[in-house]
């Protein structure tokens, strides 16, 4: 939502093009061209993206560390369209996995909602953080946390405030993760969502992986 088209065309082929003449038996090398914003797909948000106050605070300048973590997954498939994440779900979530929310972690959150509306009509109504929510995991001085949905809190009542929440107490958040029914239940896990490495850059497109011991 709001975000520029993602566009992948050829821009030279090992056949060769004009101005580049391939050599009898050796194809020029192949190269394709992409268009998209820093904002697209599974990414990680920098914290110059939630508020003009972390504007320095640029997706280059974040340490490693907060991409390279412990992780947990949490189970709040029991949320269902537009309805707020509140503090008591997240404690009730982790008593339920018998976790608990370290310092330094990322905290996955499991909705369920990837898998029953992408691009449906309800893709943009899901389930978010609460303000209060999200400042209960900041205090606990999380890395990061992750949700499936587009965007952490739920647009025109929370979205806003939890991004500002994040820059604010200097925990970060992905969006657009999948495949987080394969984690639920399962303990603890290295978590992996390292950025491109961008100048001045609000986010990133991130390849997101869970390891298991």
């Amino acid at each position: 939502k709001g975000m520029p088209p993602v566009s992948v065309t050829v821009h030279r082929t090992h056949e060769g093009t004009e101005g580049i003449p391939a050599k009898a038996g050796v194809g020029v090398p192949m190269v394709n061209y992409l268009q998209l914003a820093e904002h697209t797909g599974t990414h990680v948000d920098a914290l110059s993206h939630m508020s003009p106050d972390n504007a320095g605070q640029t997706i280059e300048t974040m340490p490693l560390s907060l991409f390279y973590t412990e992780g947990i997954c949490l189970d709040l498939s029991d949320k269902g369209l537009g309805e707020l994440i509140e503090a008591g779900d997240l404690q009730r979530a982790c008593d339920k996995a018998g976790e608990q929310i370290r310092e330094r972690d990322t905290v996955l959150l499991y909705t369920d909602h990837y898998r029953k509306h992408f691009l449906d009509k309800d893709w943009i109504n899901g389930p978010g953080l609460s303000e209060e929510a999200a400042r209960w995991l900041g205090l606990k001085k999380i890395a990061a946390f992750g949700v499936e949905t587009m965007s952490p809190g739920i647009s025109g009542v929370s979205n806003r405030q939890v991004h500002a929440i994040c820059g604010e107490l200097g925990f970060t958040h992905y969006e657009n993760l999948v495949n987080l029914q394969l984690l639920v239940g399962r303990g603890r896990f290295r978590f992996v969502g390292f950025p491109l490495r961008i100048r001045g850059g609000t986010g990133s497109p991130v390849r997101a992986v869970a390891i298991f011991n």
